[in-house]
């Protein structure tokens, strides 16, 4: 089965496509372990998808990959991946500033629980089109 690039162009399967596959693979099971460990653990979605362990490895590994797959259509996976940890990092840090104003403490929370299921939909919505062999559509 051919695997295709976002123009929708018949790219070739290499062993070396597969390997970064595999690692794309690995990253998003670790994004999504820290996220499911949030909700069920005693921490939230946002912190174990910011904080936990698992994430922070998939987004070092995410970074000294991501050189491997330039110009391929996995390349929009990796993209989507950074993108995800970095907005709900800025979206986080932005609703702890309104918490500690006090008067924003209900949007803080309502900023805390979008961006909990944006994450979940994010990793999951990634992780569905890569076993699909579909690129993710991030920004040129």
């Amino acid at each position: 089965m051919a695997d295709y690039e976002q123009n929708g162009e018949a790219v070739a399967v290499t062993k070396d496509m597969e390997g970064s596959k595999a690692w794309c693979h690995l990253m998003y099971a670790l994004h999504a372990f820290s996220a499911f460990g949030g909700l069920l653990g005693s921490t939230t979605i946002i912190g174990g998808f910011l904080f936990g362990w698992p994430s922070i490895i998939a987004i070092v590994f995410n970074y000294a990959t991501r050189g491997n797959v330039g110009g391929t259509w996995l390349e929009s996976h990796w993209i989507w991946q950074l993108r995800t940890f970095w907005y709900a990092a800025a979206w986080a840090a932005g609703a702890v500033v309104l918490f500690f104003t006090f008067v924003g403490i209900p949007i803080a929370l309502i900023i805390w629980g979008v961006l909990s299921l944006w994450l979940l939909y994010r990793v999951i919505r990634g992780w569905l089109a890569l076993v699909d062999k579909r690129a993710m559509p991030v920004p040129a």
